[in-house]
């Protein structure tokens, strides 16, 4: 199959990027909620550097932006990201 685009990050892989376009064409932050969780484990899993950065949330956030095509809000993912890290006991970053 051939793509339009370049894979951003290979770490995270093809699969991510289209998960991330069509998770962005969603309307409304609620539908899309369940759907931005996952996005953010699937990079937390690809790059498990980042999990103690100070600026976790942040590059995690831009990360999935890019890969959504820039049709995600970056503060919505690094919301998303601050929710999953205070539930795991991990504090605030």
């Amino acid at each position: 199959m051939v793509y339009d685009r370049r894979i951003l990050d290979r770490q995270v892989g093809r699969n991510a990027q289209l998960f991330a376009e069509a998770t962005g064409a969603l309307p409304s932050a609620e539908e899309r909620f369940p759907y931005v969780r996952i996005l953010v484990s699937l990079i937390e899993n690809a790059h498990p550097e980042w999990s103690q950065a100070p600026q976790k949330a942040e590059q995690v956030a831009e990360l999935a932006v890019a890969l959504s095509n820039r049709t995600l809000d970056a503060s919505e993912v690094a919301d998303v990201v601050r929710v999953r890290d205070e539930e795991r006991g991990l504090g605030t970053t």
